[in-house]
C-alpha cells in the first residue's frame, strides 16, 4: 500500500525536476547575420512568408521538419525563443 504514493512521489520529483531544467535553459544569442546563415545553412530554415515586420520572426524548413522564432534585438543580435522539429 505504501509503494503507491512513493512511486507516485517519485514521477512527480522527476517530472518537475525535468521541467525546471528546461525552464532554466540557456538563450542563445548571436550576431543577426550569423544567426541568419546558421538557419540557412545548418537547418535549411527561411523566414516563413507573410509575416508582420516587427522584431521576431519565424523561420522554418519543409525539407527538414524544423521551425525557429528568432528575436532581433536593437543592438544588431539575434536571439532564440523557441524551435521545434
Amino acid at each position: 500500500m505504501i509503494m503507491k504514493p512513493v512511486f507516485s512521489g517519485t514521477i512527480l520529483a522527476v517530472t518537475l525536476a525535468s521541467l525546471a531544467g528546461a525552464a532554466q535553459a540557456e538563450e542563445v544569442c548571436m550576431p543577426a547575420k550569423e544567426m541568419k546563415s546558421a538557419l540557412i545553412d545548418w537547418y535549411g530554415e527561411e523566414p516563413v512568408p507573410g509575416q508582420r515586420e516587427d522584431n521576431n520572426q519565424l523561420w522554418a524548413s519543409d525539407q527538414s521538419g524544423t521551425w525557429t522564432l528568432v528575436k532581433t534585438l536593437a543592438d544588431g543580435n539575434a536571439c532564440v525563443l523557441a524551435q521545434g522539429d
